[in-house]
């Protein structure tokens, strides 16, 4: 009799996500592991992805996959091409590549020095930049895989306040772009999700603030902000095997929040220059 977990469509597929211990990373490694992939999630705090990994581990006993974690830099090179060695081991191949981590801070644009935009658009681009570089060599080396970057709806709008965090997601999209273009021939696809406000621990300040979700949905068709799982199904779909034919995309989940305008973080800034 043949292995229900054998008949699951990521069974014996490898993938590595970073920023695994948050939200989207969580709900991410969550939907690969139900599919029967061998999932390493890694971040910096290794508390945070142990409780991750417990969570998971009966679901991956089910599956038929398997929940690792490795603490680890985003940022720092040598430590990404290690985990994407350690995601690899289980199928001696890495399948699947998420890239979650990025962020900023608000201020108006005459306010920022240039050490923070530097430092903000570095962060959000550099990130992504690793991830498709030893991800991708060792996916193009091993006949194909898939890679998806987290963008953000700030990448084709206007957000007030939020001039680097916009240019540095926007730099992810290009970045996207030609990667995809220039591994389509190995077989690897690179792929976005560009998601609007998400509820998860580090967009608590605007997700529990009655005014700019007020805002948001004012601006938006459906009405309710986006879930981290929200997030994690387009990534899922990004990264296995229903998405063959697509590199070079941008899949946006905000409620339909980019067919009108932005939302003015006016306020926000204001209290936060007063607090």
């Amino acid at each position: 009799m043949s292995n229900p977990s054998e008949n699951l469509p990521l069974a014996g597929m490898a993938a590595l996500v970073t920023g695994g211990a948050g939200g989207i990373g969580r709900s991410t490694a969550r939907l690969l592991v139900a599919d029967g992939a061998h999932v390493v999630i890694a971040s910096r705090n290794a508390g945070h992805l142990q409780e991750v990994a417990d969570e998971l581990g009966p679901l991956a006993a089910e599956s038929g996959g398997s929940i690792r974690w490795t603490a680890c830099d985003a940022t720092d090179s040598d430590q990404i091409l290690a985990a994407v060695s350690l995601a690899a081991e289980p199928a001696g191949r890495l399948d699947m590549a998420v890239s979650v981590p990025g962020g900023g801070v608000m201020a108006a644009v005459l306010d920022y020095e240039p050490e923070q935009v530097a430092e903000t658009v570095s962060f959000n681009v550099v990130v992504p930049f690793i991830m498709i570089k030893h991800a991708g060599r060792h996916m193009a080396d091993a006949g194909g895989g898939s890679i998806v970057a987290v963008s953000s709806t700030s990448a084709i709008q206007s957000c007030r306040f939020l001039a680097p965090y916009c240019a540095g997601k926007a730099g992810v999209d290009a970045l996207v772009r030609v990667a995809a273009d220039e591994l389509g021939d190995r077989n690897v696809r690179v792929n976005a999700v560009r998601p609007g406000l998400t509820a998860t621990d580090t967009t608590q300040g605007l997700a529990n603030n009655d005014s700019v979700v007020a805002q948001y949905l004012e601006q938006q068709p459906l009405q309710r902000i986006g879930r981290p799982d929200d997030i994690a199904g387009a990534i899922r779909y990004l990264a296995g095997p229903e998405s063959s034919f697509t590199t070079g995309q941008f899949i946006t989940v905000d409620g339909g929040h980019t067919l009108r305008s932005f939302v003015d973080f006016t306020d926000v800034v204001a209290a936060r220059a007063q607090s």
